[in-house]
């Protein structure tokens, strides 16, 4: 069973974005307190974990532009 970084179990489904491979994307999950990342290729591999507020600090800033300079194209 998957866990994030403070060792809590991850029992949920992954969502991708459309437009990404299968392997060349961010995964997120809901969580009953917090929203987890991890990386399409290392389904494996770790697991980051954040708070609800957090995470929608961050998805306030995507959609304000605030981070597009990240972006390709």
């Amino acid at each position: 069973m998957e866990s994030d970084l403070n060792g809590q179990p991850i029992q949920t489904q992954w969502q991708t974005a459309s437009i990404s491979a299968a392997t060349n994307c961010v995964q997120v999950a809901s969580q009953a307190n917090a929203v987890v990342v991890r990386h399409s290729k290392y389904p494996d591999g770790p697991v980051l974990s954040y708070t609800r507020t957090e995470w929608t600090a961050f998805i306030d800033g995507v959609k304000k532009g605030e981070f597009d300079s990240f972006s390709v194209g």
